[in-house]
């Protein structure tokens, strides 16, 4: 039985949701590509900058995500944190992976480098929707 809060909650549907995950993540790269920029220009170390750009930016997605595109409730955040910082760790490796398999496997191009990322991009993002959507977010989904 939903609480008073959880039935306060308007739900979202799949079209909808899938909008607002990839105009949330478009302006979340943005921040993160932001906050790099402008650590760099301050002269940080280029491997901090970039964790801590990252960090930003998935900070970002984590709350609008969680606001806009999956209508959580106030109830379980804790949580939510917890499983949204685990499945952004695993899907930073998938991506890392999956980029670093195609860089071995595509023939040298001029497009090998693009293609990679655009595939391993698209893969950690299509798992990220599905399991926040489907376990982070799924009592409000």
């Amino acid at each position: 039985m939903p609480t008073a809060t959880e039935a306060d909650v308007p739900r979202i549907g799949l079209v909808s949701q899938l909008g607002r995950f990839v105009l949330i993540g478009g302006f979340c790269a943005l921040v993160d590509f932001g906050v790099y920029q402008g650590l760099l220009h301050l002269g940080l170390w280029v491997h901090l900058a970039k964790a801590l750009s990252f960090i930003a930016g998935t900070t970002t997605a984590y709350f609008l995500n969680r606001r806009f595109t999956f209508a959580a409730g106030r109830n379980d955040g804790i949580a939510q944190a917890g499983g949204f910082v685990l499945l952004y760790t695993v899907t930073f490796f998938v991506n890392v992976g999956t980029n670093a398999l195609l860089l071995a496997l595509l023939p040298t191009s001029r497009w090998e480098i693009a293609l990679a990322w655009v595939i391993a991009q698209a893969t950690a993002t299509t798992i990220n929707f599905v399991m926040l959507r489907t376990v982070v977010f799924r009592a409000s989904s």
